[in-house]
Order: C-alpha cells, then sequence, then structure tokens
C-alpha cells in the first residue's frame, strides 16, 4: 500500500447530499450541519469562505476547489461582512435566521437551490453526511479549511459534475456518489503534493526506508499478530532502532498506531458493511468480539454497536467529550 493509497483509501460517499447553489450578490449562508466534510466547487462567479471563530476568509474564484472539514461552522457568502440569509442544519434543515423554516422556498429544480438558476455565483456542493463515510485518519489530517486555486486544480471531473448534478436519471445518486469520491480523491492528491498541504506524521514517515518499510506492513496487514520484534526483522534493523525511529517520525509506537489503525478500520466496518463484530474483530487482528469491544469503547467512548447505530458524540472523534 502506497502513501497516498493508505491515506485516500475509504471515501465511499452513500447518499450524499449534493446541490448546485445558485446566488446574485448579496448573498450568505451559514453553514452549521455538522458533516464531516463538504467539497465545494466554483462553477461562476466568486464567493468568501470564513469558518467561525478567527477564521481567516479565504476567497474562491471560478474553477477554484475549497474542502470544509466539520463539524465546525463556516459561512460562505459574496463578502466575509455579508448578513447570513440562510442557516443551513443538520439533517438538511434550512431556516432564515429567525429561526423560520424555508425549506422548499428556495428550490429551483432538480438539486439546484437559490435565487435563480442562471445567477451571478454558481457553486456545485458535495457533503458527506457521516464520518463513516471518510476514513478517520484521513479527517484528522486536514486543516479546516482546504482551497486549491484552479491554476494548481485542473479536474476533468468539474463538467462532468456540472452536468450530472442536475439530472434526474435511474441510478444517479450512485453516479453522483462515486463523482463527489473521485472529485475528493484528486483534490486531495494535488493538495498532499504542496508544501502547505500539511501531510500528517505518519505520511511523511512512509518516505524514510525503515519506518515506510513498518507502517506498510501494518497499514497492509492489520490482522496479522505483529510484535515490535517481527516488524523489525522485516525492516531489517533491530527492535529497539525501530521502536526510537518509528516513534520519532510517526509520534507514537508502533504497536499505539496499529491499535489506532484497527480501530479506525474496525469503526468504518461498522458503519460500511453488516458483518458480524466476530467477523470485524478477526480482520482487523482482535481475538474476539469482547476484545475488540473493550477496545473500542475505551478510545471512542461508545461500544461498536451504538458507533454503528450512529449514536457517537461530536462525530465519532476518539477522544471526544
Amino acid at each position: 500500500m502506497d502513501a497516498l493509497a493508505g491515506l485516500l483509501d475509504g471515501p465511499r460517499a452513500r447518499g450524499a447530499f449534493m446541490i448546485r447553489a445558485c446566488f446574485d450578490p448579496p448573498w450568505a449562508v451559514r453553514v452549521a450541519d455538522e458533516a464531516p466534510l463538504t467539497v465545494m466547487l466554483m462553477a461562476r462567479g466568486t464567493a468568501c469562505i470564513t469558518p467561525d471563530g478567527d477564521g481567516v476568509p479565504v476567497r474562491l474564484g471560478p474553477g477554484d476547489l475549497a474542502i470544509a472539514r466539520g463539524p465546525d461552522p463556516y459561512t460562505c457568502g459574496d463578502e466575509p461582512d455579508t448578513a447570513p440569509q440562510a442557516l443551513i442544519l443538520p439533517g438538511g434543515e434550512c431556516r432564515y435566521p429567525d429561526g423560520t423554516s424555508l425549506n422548499g422556498s428556495m428550490d429551483l429544480g432538480v438539486r439546484t437551490w437559490g435565487d435563480r438558476p442562471d445567477a451571478g455565483t454558481i457553486m456545485l456542493i458535495g457533503t458527506y453526511l457521516m464520518r463513516g463515510e471518510i476514513h478517520g485518519r484521513l479527517l484528522d489530517a486536514l486543516p479546516p479549511l482546504v482551497t486549491l486555486p484552479a491554476e494548481v486544480w485542473d479536474c476533468p471531473l468539474t463538467p462532468l459534475l456540472a452536468e450530472e448534478i442536475v439530472r434526474d436519471e435511474p441510478g444517479q445518486e450512485v453516479v453522483l456518489d462515486r463523482l463527489l469520491d473521485l472529485l475528493l480523491i484528486s483534490a486531495l492528491r494535488v493538495w498532499f503534493s504542496r508544501p502547505e498541504g500539511a501531510a500528517p506524521a505518519w505520511y511523511r514517515a512512509l518516505a524514510d526506508p525503515v519506518v515506510g518499510r513498518a507502517l506498510r506492513l501494518l497499514q497492509g496487514d492489520p490482522g496479522h499478530t505483529w510484535t515490535v520484534a517481527a516488524l523489525a526483522a522485516k525492516a531489517g534493523v533491530s527492535r529497539a532502532a525501530l521502536a526510537r525511529r518509528f516513534t520519532d517520525l510517526v509520534g507514537e509506537p508502533p504497536m499505539s498506531y496499529l491499535t489506532g489503525w484497527r480501530l479506525a478500520l474496525a469503526a468504518d466496518r461498522l458503519r460500511e458493511t453488516d458483518l458480524t463484530l466476530d467477523s470485524i474483530a478477526r480482520h482487523v487482528g482482535y481475538g474476539s468480539a469482547f476484545a475488540l469491544s473493550t477496545a473500542f469503547k475505551r478510545v471512542y467512548g461508545v461500544s461498536p454497536q451504538e458507533h454503528r447505530a450512529g449514536r457517537q458524540g461530536r462525530q465519532g472523534r476518539p477522544g471526544s467529550p
């Protein structure tokens, strides 16, 4: 498994929220839907994205792309100081700033919303609704807002998405889900190749001849009964040398990394499949469902069953209150 495959394996939208947003200035929408990840592509005009708090506004032009990592709110508008005219809440609920529902009042046709279909600003938006659709280590590797200007982002998927997002054909939801996955992966591949990409320590460590070898073994076969000694033998160094070098480059010891990787895989499989807990436990390297359940609850704060049912707090991040 190469570095990009290890990081990008996992985006699998299922019934993602897709919309063609069309506005004439002045306009602004505050997004507080708590979604784990949203991809925004400017098809026409410009927009400013301003994260809540002390976030610095970022302006997008035609062809530019932004990726917002939830669950923190942000505002999209023609200018940073334009007051929001609409509020997007969890579950796709839309309200006016005074709390009055506006669901349906700005609909303009198939997956089209806003002032008028041919407005001066058109943004194509795709939102992953559940954290389990995106590998947790990918989310943790991203800043709150990723932006790619058009001069470094030339993706052939853009015109295809613009065409498909307004279609209402059999199987269209699946087509859009896969297009969103491809769009996200293509964008992140560009982002992590750039100096400002700030890839996580474990991603950078994959370039090390010793630690990279160990990481690929752990990522590629998490169900194996790995020990530091076994990894060291495969990497061609002593146990102490591997443990020290791994911790220095990755930021945690090999077995701690393996535990996190196994539990992240288990979390995704709980959401993505109907496999039994016993089957998932064996696949990710735990001897029994009980052992996996104990480790899972210790790290995620909920049982595997609760995670599968979607009853985890704050998007299911490990260590969340």
